[in-house]
């Protein structure tokens, strides 16, 4: 299964441009504040780390994910990458670049998971549950950005 979420948003900065492009940059400097995030990891081009959601009736489920940090003109770009051997995790993919005084982000969230397959009403009932609550979820978690 497959669940996506958007989210754009736009932060004001009063410092020059280098230190701009530094911060979008250094995305464990960039994402501290951000709550939903755990063990970010950045090493040189690789960001690590993992997604917290909460779903009903699952608890707390961590979508571990994987994405590769390129340097653009006027920012940064996140780019996923598959990750196997794990029955649930998040493509993280991301912009952001400075324009003028402001810092603009778009992210792009892209949950896979692995579901019990939908056999007869029970199992299309319980798919559409899990559907609407990650979906619920993915939008909430791209809310909490700043």
């Amino acid at each position: 299964m497959i669940v996506e979420a958007t989210q754009d948003f736009t932060l004001p900065w009063t410092g020059d441009d280098a230190a701009a492009l530094a911060f979008v940059r250094d995305p464990a400097r960039a994402l501290a504040r951000v709550r939903f995030l755990r063990d970010l990891r950045a090493d040189g081009e690789v960001v690590r780390g993992e997604l917290l959601v909460p779903l009903p009736g699952l608890g707390e489920v961590d979508l571990p994910f994987h994405s590769v940090l390129t340097a653009t003109p006027d920012g940064g770009a996140l780019t996923p990458q598959a990750i196997s051997g794990e029955r649930a995790w998040v493509e993280v993919a991301g912009q952001a670049r400075l324009d003028g005084g402001a810092l603009h982000f778009a992210f792009q969230f892209r949950a896979h998971l692995a579901t019990p397959d939908a056999q007869g009403w029970g199992g299309a009932a319980f798919e559409k549950m899990i559907r609407a609550a990650a979906a619920r979820t993915l939008e909430r978690v791209a809310r909490e950005l700043p």
